[in-house]
């Protein structure tokens, strides 16, 4: 088991997990398209002070950009505003859901690409991630409306993990902060066309909040902690781990937000502290070695 790319994949979902209380705290005046431009490109420039300071012999100019921007825009860009779109069609707790089918697709793509071989006992970890995701994320069977908005939420989780692994694939050479910074230029570039957009028709998803301390202080970690420093150690888990096993930490995620809003006086919920340790048992179940002597083969990134 890669212990240090577990622990990248556990930080990379908690840090992820600080945003969701601080967009709840700055959704209540600013519009949805502007605060996402606003968050992509203030983790833009983050990322590109953090290679000035840390990465002194990388030249900026000389890095990718193309091709990030185009995987970025296409597997994180695209795959957010789809997500986005799900959840205005449905529910938060169908797009949840949606969310929740992530390692399927993720793993999916190992099998295709990169020869992993399916036990008996990987299926059953998938299973126990799948279901303790679900109950991590208050998903209730039966209460979760299936249709359009649903089958938009699946196709944006399948499109994260396209660019996840397209990310590491595309470019071997460069260090998870490089990768992260040049496909974080495509999320910016891709979510202004419609921001926009929603500007020219005045539409209330393109108005500018307030710029009071508070706002500035959720800001901050909305975007520098939830997006660039999260997305630079997701990263550094689909290098370490593979999307597959990556993957199964995404899920965490509402337990994490559990957890920080229990420490801000919020209640405690049992239901999903045991899909986390479903899901925990799961995630471990899938690394153990297989006893099997070509388990060799099976990849991992």
């Amino acid at each position: 088991m890669n212990i240090r790319g577990n622990i990248f994949g556990a930080t990379a979902i908690f840090l992820f997990a600080l945003g969701f209380p601080a967009a709840d705290q700055l959704l209540q005046t600013w519009g949805i398209m502007t605060l996402i431009s606003l968050r992509n490109f203030l983790a833009l420039i983050v990322m590109i002070f953090l290679i000035f300071m840390l990465e002194q012999n990388v030249v900026l100019r000389k890095l990718p950009w193309a091709k990030g921007f185009w995987i970025g825009g296409l597997g994180f860009g695209f795959g957010s505003l789809l997500l986005l779109i799900a959840q205005a069609m449905t529910d938060a707790t169908t797009a949840a859901l949606a969310a929740t089918a992530m390692p399927i697709f993720a793993v999916a793509l190992e099998v295709a690409f990169d020869g992993r071989r399916l036990s008996g006992r990987f299926l059953l970890a998938v299973g126990l991630v799948l279901f303790g995701g679900g109950l991590a994320a208050g998903v209730i069977p039966g209460k979760s409306s299936i249709g359009i908005g649903f089958a938009l939420g699946l196709f944006a989780s399948g499109i994260f993990a396209w660019g996840s692994r397209e990310t590491v694939k595309s470019f071997p050479t460069l260090s998870p902060l490089s990768r992260t910074a040049i496909t974080t230029s495509g999320m910016f570039g891709f979510m202004v066309i419609p921001c926009f957009a929603a500007m020219f028709f005045e539409h209330s998803w393109s108005a500018v909040g307030s710029s009071n301390i508070s706002n500035i202080g959720h800001l901050l970690i909305y975007a520098c902690l939830a997006l660039g420093l999260s997305q630079v150690f997701w990263i550094k888990a689909v290098g370490e781990v593979g999307i597959g096993i990556a993957s199964f930490h995404l899920n965490a995620t509402p337990f994490y937000v559990m957890i920080i809003i229990f420490v801000f006086g919020s209640e405690w919920n049992w239901m999903q502290a045991l899909g986390a340790a479903i899901l925990t048992i799961g995630t471990l179940l899938a690394q153990l070695p297989e006893k099997s002597s070509d388990h060799e083969s099976a990849h991992q990134l």
